[in-house]
C-alpha cells in the first residue's frame, strides 16, 4: 500500500495555485458537483514517496513529471539525464516544474491535460 490515501467517494487533486488550468479544473470539478480534496504542492510538499507513488500510478518515469519546457525549469536547469533521486529532489525543491494538475480517485490516477478531463476519473 502506497503512502497517498485514495477514496472511491472523493477526487484528490494535486495541483498548482499558479496554474490557470489548475483553477479551470478545480471550477470545472466544483461545478459538477464532485468531492474534492485539494492539495497546492506549492504550500504541501510532496515527499519523494509520493512523487514516485504519483509516477507509478501515471505510468511514467520520474523525469516525465517534469514539465522541461516550464519557465523554471528552463532557467535554471538544462535538459539532462539525471537518477530519479536525482529528479525527486528537483521536483521537491521546485515544485511548479512538475506536470500538473494530477487527479486521484480509487485505484484511477490522471494527468489532467484540459479541465474536462477530471470527469474521466
Amino acid at each position: 500500500m502506497g503512502e497517498i490515501a485514495t477514496s472511491d467517494r472523493q477526487i484528490t487533486l494535486y495541483y498548482s495555485s499558479n496554474s490557470a488550468r489548475a483553477k479551470q479544473t478545480i471550477a470545472y470539478a466544483e461545478t459538477e458537483g464532485f468531492a474534492l480534496l485539494k492539495i497546492d504542492i506549492l504550500k504541501t510538499p510532496l515527499t519523494g514517496t509520493q512523487i514516485v507513488e504519483i509516477a507509478n500510478r501515471l505510468q511514467l518515469k520520474i523525469e516525465d513529471l517534469v514539465n522541461q519546457d516550464h519557465p523554471s525549469y528552463t532557467q535554471q536547469f538544462e535538459k539532462s539525464q539525471l537518477s530519479s533521486d536525482d529528479w525527486i529532489k528537483m521536483i521537491r525543491s521546485n515544485p511548479e516544474i512538475m506536470k500538473q494538475p494530477i487527479a486521484i480517485r480509487g485505484d484511477r490516477t490522471i494527468l489532467v491535460e484540459t479541465p474536462t478531463d477530471i470527469i474521466k476519473i
